[in-house]
């Protein structure tokens, strides 16, 4: 491997991206684009490679996974390509038997619900997942100075799925862990914290130039319950990859009034929802942070007109930020037309051209 296809070596091609000078506040050429989900459904070329292969499988397969990261910056011209893989990966890659059901998401055979259950929960390591290592080896060399974003789910969310045993709509069972038996809720999230940092940490040494945390669920607590129940295992996690100096992202649904707590928990970008304008999210979170967001999805199945309009609210709420990553405010819907989503790369780089 060429010095410039290594790890160090793509971290330093990407280190004068606008994304990720974005992400540090600094001065930008124009404002970066990427959106979550940007590599999937939405495509067709995505259909069709994906064609009779299970969600998870295709996680496993480093040609694959390569292709289908690379096909919306191939398409859309995004500013930062994002790993394609699943939040229960490395759930998976340590034994746990579950299973990505189509129309429904990830399924667990045997939810955790006592101390028991906890002890099936090992240690991940490098050797556990490395098609992960492979793909990001892939990557980095096909990329070139467009920045990769690694992630994983934050322990919270991957509780929520492992106690429910699978997508919940009112988090019965996890919020009757987390305020029943503390200790167990507490020593869960910390086992899911270690997971998860070891899993981040394979993706930077492998290339990532960022990171994105996805609590996609956090939204269903209340602040006071966010800061004592969640909020340490968070903090553990980034910090456990502060040492490497990419930067850390931090993302959850329905998060408006966690935005704060999200920043402290010591991501160095904030996302935000489209419930929030951004003048008002960086209130809340405070100095010292970029914020990344927030057109509603479904904006895009309206008139170009109306997305234009809509997209200039977000830039003009944007515009005292310290650092802005425009992304929509959850991932791309599967029936989005894909010239949408070109057009609007287009166009925000236009109009932010300094």
């Amino acid at each position: 491997m060429s010095a410039n296809h290594s790890p160090a070596g793509h971290q330093t091609t990407t280190y004068d991206s606008a994304f990720l000078k974005a992400c540090r506040r600094e001065p930008v050429p124009h404002t970066p684009v990427w959106f979550m989900r940007q590599a999937g459904r939405s495509l067709p070329e995505y259909m069709k490679v994906r064609e009779g292969i299970p969600m998870l499988e295709s996680c496993m397969r480093p040609e694959l996974v390569t292709e289908i990261t690379l096909q919306p910056v191939r398409r859309h011209k995004v500013d930062a390509a994002i790993f394609f893989s699943d939040i229960v990966v490395p759930l998976k890659a340590i034994g746990v038997d579950l299973d990505i059901k189509p129309g429904v998401g990830p399924v667990i055979a045997e939810p955790i619900r006592t101390r028991a259950d906890l002890a099936r929960l090992r240690d991940l390591t490098p050797d556990d997942v490395p098609y992960v290592t492979e793909a990001f080896g892939m990557l980095t060399g096909e990329l070139g100075a467009t920045p990769l974003i690694g992630f994983a789910g934050a322990p919270f969310t991957l509780a929520s799925y492992l106690v429910e045993g699978g997508p919940s709509r009112n988090h019965e069972n996890t919020k009757a862990l987390m305020y029943g038996d503390p200790q167990l809720w507490a020593d869960l999230l910390d086992r899911l914290a270690e997971i998860t940092s070891a899993f981040l940490k394979v993706q930077i040494e492998a290339g990532a130039s960022a990171v994105q945390l996805f609590d996609s669920w956090v939204g269903a607590l209340a602040p006071a319950d966010y800061r004592r129940s969640v909020m340490p295992a968070s903090a553990k996690v980034f910090e456990s990859v502060a040492a490497y100096g990419v930067p850390r992202i931090h993302f959850g649904v329905g998060t408006g009034e966690l935005l704060g707590l999200m920043g402290e928990a010591g991501a160095d970008v904030v996302g935000v929802d489209w419930r929030v304008p951004l003048d008002e999210a960086a209130r809340r979170v405070g100095p010292g942070k970029a914020l990344q967001g927030n057109l509603d999805p479904a904006v895009l199945f309206s008139s170009p007109e109306a997305v234009r309009e809509k997209t200039r609210e977000v830039l003009d709420a944007a515009a005292g930020l310290e650092g802005h990553i425009f992304n929509l405010g959850h991932g791309v819907l599967p029936t989005t037309d894909p010239d949408a989503l070109t057009r609007l790369v287009a166009d925000v780089h236009e109009a932010t051209a300094r």
